[in-house]
Parts: structure tokens; C-alpha cells; sequence
């Protein structure tokens, strides 16, 4: 019992670290594909600040980001693209009657949920018709219907948003945490617990107006961005990387300064991928040295019970047994230590992947082969570690193993 509680453990640490470590990739790679693998997404960076910390604070309007120009030769010069949908996004404050919390409002077209993956929960999205006639309706996202209507139903009711009233006819489920954190030009953080509400994108830009203002303490800015964001959509999955390549080209000819980010899915997907692999090498690798520590107790174990047995081998060459008879007893006794202690070892592993998502709330995946895996290693381990010492009690002279006392 006590030398196989080194495979037992060697066992359960492989399956309990494959099931972190595919968990940990899975999560990964679904914020991935949430932006569309055959979607090349575009966004408007805010450049450095060029005012230096002794000059005095002033007006000015900072011009940046995507053009309706970047927009129109993407279209019209790049093979191979259904559709081109820009939006943008302004941060402010979402209130309904007494309560108010801090979000986003996106202006978008009709075919943002479709391009972004997103879902609705319950109610619908705006139409084209709505589009053309900049109607103030809107869809919320889940923590925004939580956090603005925890005791009622949104989908019929307003939000304001500084002096203009929206009618919720919609709820998204949230958006997936972005594969990247970084804040967008606009001061918008990617995190699926920010509140959102989405608009036409004809709406926002008849009541907001293409340039943004916003207060600090000592100044006043103001900002002009014609699009914060814009998905372009790749007729074919296997072309997405030389358009991403085109697109980069024509980008870097507008604009001087290096203003916008190109996120390309498919690339980030590929390289989550190989991280992956080489992550599940390197956590199976850890867990394999415990069943090494755990092969090397069984050895120990059975060379003891060699010497410990030698007069019962003895006895048994004596009687008949031929040499592979006595190599064959010894490797089924380490076989069934091994094999005992890597069941009770998968067991221990199917557990403690489940015990990690119930306290923790670490997402674990358990695949189907990685227990099978760790059982055969474990065996394998027992052949391994076993056959020397049943070489070398085969190998006693029968004479001098009766003689043994």
C-alpha cells in the first residue's frame, strides 16, 4: 500500500494537471473565437500625449483612429471581403430612474451581433429600418439589464444617457473577456463586466456628433475619431492572415502615426494552440516525475522481496520452474502494485479537477484520454521498474537459493 502511494500520486498529478492545463487553454481559445476566426478586427489607439509636464494646460482637439478613408479602400481594394462594419464607442454614464453605473455605448449596425458572435438572451436587435431612421432604441448587454433593472424585466423600458432616452428592446449576453486587456483609444476597457449598451450607429452620430468632449481636472479636451472599431469580414478562413497583411499596408500609408491596433483571431487562435502543447508537455513532464519517483519505490520494494524470497524461488527453480516462470510472477505482482495504484490514481485525479472548479472557479477540462494515459504510464511504469528484479531472481542459482536461510 505504501509503495504504491507513489504512483498514486504520480498518476493523479498527470490527469489533475492536463485537466488545469486544457481547462486554462480552453478559455483562452474561446475568447479567441468569440471574435470570429475569419474576422480581422480594427481599432482606434489614442497616441502619446505630446504635452510635456511643464507646459500649461490648454484646449485642443485630438484627431486619431479609423477613417471613413481606411473604410472606403479596404472595400474597394481588397479582394475577398463580404462586409466592413465600423462602430463606435464613447464611455459615459447609463441611468434608469435613481440608479446609474458606468459603461459604454457602441453605435453599430444591424449585423454587429452576427460579426462580434454575440447572442441575445431574450427580445430582439435593431433593424435596417431602424438604422435609416436613427430611431433611440437600444440592446443591452446582461450586467446592464443586472445592475440597472435587478428587479424587473428591461425589455420595453428607457435608459438615459446624458439628456437622451433609449428604449431597451433588446439583452445581449456579455461579451467575452477580450483577448487582449488593453484599454481602447477611447478609454474603453475590454472586460466582459462592463455595462454596454448598443445603438444605431446612425443614432449616435446624429446626437453625439463626431467629436467627443470631456472634462479633467485643470483642462478641457476634446477628442475626433471617425470610428473606434471596425470588423472586416474574410470570405475564406485560409486567406484571413494576407488580407490582415493588405489591410496593414494600407493602414500604414494613412496614417503617419502608428493610431490603430489590427487584431487578426485566427493568428492568436493558432498561436493559444501551440502555447498549449508546449504547456501540456511541460505540466505532463512535472507530473511524470512523481511516477518516476513512484517507479523507483516499486523497484526498491520488489529487490527487497527478492532477497527476502529467495529461498521460495529457490524451492520453485527446484521444483520445475524455469527461468521466464519466475521472471513472469515477479512482473505480475509489480504490474498489479503499478496497475492498483494507478486506478486508485485516476480516481484521485478525476476528483481533484472537479475540487479546483467547485472552490476555486478555475475552468478544468478533463479529455477523455488523459486518464487512459496516465493508467497505461502507470503500468508501463511497473513493467519498466519491474523487470529488473525479476531478472535478477531468475537468474539466483537454485543450490545456493535452497541454501538460504
Amino acid at each position: 500500500m505504501l509503495t504504491a502511494l507513489g504512483v498514486v500520486f504520480g498518476v493523479a498529478s498527470v490527469v489533475a494537471m492536463l485537466a488545469i492545463g486544457e481547462g486554462a487553454s480552453y478559455e483562452a481559445q474561446e475568447q479567441i473565437r468569440n471574435l470570429g476566426s475569419q474576422n480581422v478586427i480594427l481599432e482606434s489607439i489614442k497616441p502619446p500625449d505630446n504635452q510635456g509636464p511643464g507646459q500649461q494646460s490648454r484646449s485642443f482637439v485630438i484627431e486619431y483612429g479609423l477613417t471613413s478613408r481606411d473604410i472606403n479602400q479596404i472595400r474597394q481594394t481588397i479582394p475577398g471581403i463580404s462586409v466592413v462594419v465600423p462602430s463606435r464607442i464613447i464611455s459615459e454614464y447609463l441611468w434608469h430612474d435613481d440608479k446609474n453605473i458606468d459603461g459604454s455605448i457602441i453605435g453599430a449596425l444591424p449585423i454587429y451581433p452576427e460579426m462580434r458572435n454575440r447572442k441575445l438572451s431574450s427580445g430582439r436587435f435593431f433593424t435596417d429600418i431602424e438604422l435609416a431612421g436613427r430611431l433611440p432604441v437600444c440592446v443591452i448587454n446582461q450586467t446592464s439589464a443586472t445592475r440597472l433593472f435587478p428587479l424587473s424585466t428591461p425589455v420595453g423600458k428607457s435608459i438615459r444617457v446624458r439628456g437622451y432616452y433609449y428604449q431597451v428592446i433588446g439583452i445581449m449576453e456579455d461579451e467575452g473577456q477580450r483577448a487582449t486587456t488593453e484599454s481602447t483609444g477611447n478609454g474603453n476597457k475590454s472586460s466582459s463586466s462592463l455595462a454596454q449598451i448598443v445603438i444605431p450607429f446612425t443614432t449616435l452620430m446624429d446626437q453625439f456628433g463626431d467629436t467627443f468632449f470631456r472634462f479633467r481636472s485643470g483642462s478641457f479636451e476634446a477628442e475626433k475619431v471617425e470610428f473606434h472599431e471596425a470588423i472586416v469580414r474574410v470570405d475564406d478562413v485560409n486567406e484571413v492572415v494576407s488580407r490582415a497583411e493588405a489591410i496593414k499596408q494600407i493602414l500604414s500609408k494613412n496614417h503617419p502615426r502608428e493610431d490603430y491596433r489590427v487584431t487578426v483571431p485566427i493568428e492568436l487562435l493558432r498561436q493559444a494552440e501551440r502555447t498549449k502543447r508546449i504547456f501540456s508537455i511541460v505540466l505532463g513532464s512535472i507530473a511524470a516525475i512523481s511516477l518516476l519517483v513512484g517507479g523507483i519505490g516499486i523497484m526498491n520494494i520488489m529487490l527487497a522481496s527478492v532477497t527476502e524470497r529467495t529461498r521460495e524461488i529457490g524451492v520453485r527453480r527446484a521444483l520445475g520452474a524455469k527461468q521466464r516462470d519466475i521472471v513472469l510472477q515477479f512482473l505480475i505482482e509489480t504490474v498489479l502494485l503499478s496497475g492498483a495504484g494507478g486506478v486508485v490514481g485516476v480516481i484521485l485525479g478525476l476528483g481533484i479537477p472537479v475540487a479546483i472548479s467547485h472552490f476555486a472557479g478555475v475552468t478544468t477540462v478533463i479529455k477523455l484520454w488523459a486518464p487512459s494515459l496516465a493508467f497505461s504510464i502507470s503500468v508501463m511504469t511497473g513493467i519498466a521498474f519491474g523487470i529488473y528484479p525479476a531478472l535478477r531472481a531468475a537468474k539466483m542459482n537454485p543450490v545456493e537459493a535452497l541454501r538460504h536461510v
